[in-house]
This record gives C-alpha cells, sequence and structure tokens, in this order.
C-alpha cells in the first residue's frame, strides 16, 4: 500500500494513481495525494531543480 507522506490518505491498489505526485528527496521516495499536490503544488515547483525550467 502507498500512503501520502502528507495527511496519509492510502492510495488503491499498489501503484499510485496518476493524480499522485511521486517525488524524490534526499534519496527518499514521498508520495503525495491529489489534494495534498494541489494544495502544496508552489512548494513543490520551488524544490525543483534549475534545470527542469
Amino acid at each position: 500500500m502507498i500512503d501520502c507522506d502528507l495527511c496519509g490518505t492510502t492510495a488503491p491498489g499498489e501503484v499510485p494513481p496518476l493524480t499522485w505526485v511521486v517525488s524524490r528527496e534526499r534519496g527518499s521516495v514521498q508520495h503525495y495525494c491529489e489534494s495534498c499536490a494541489r494544495d502544496n503544488v508552489r512548494n513543490i515547483e520551488c524544490r525543483l531543480e534549475r534545470s527542469y525550467w
């Protein structure tokens, strides 16, 4: 099972839905549900490396 690392919502199945955000941070994989991703999209974007822009 995959849980949202911010709110704890559990994804249905073993693969996160396409609406979830998957991020690699300091060597670990973080998962964010659709609601948390929408609420925190600016924080997620500001952590992207310059090469993505």
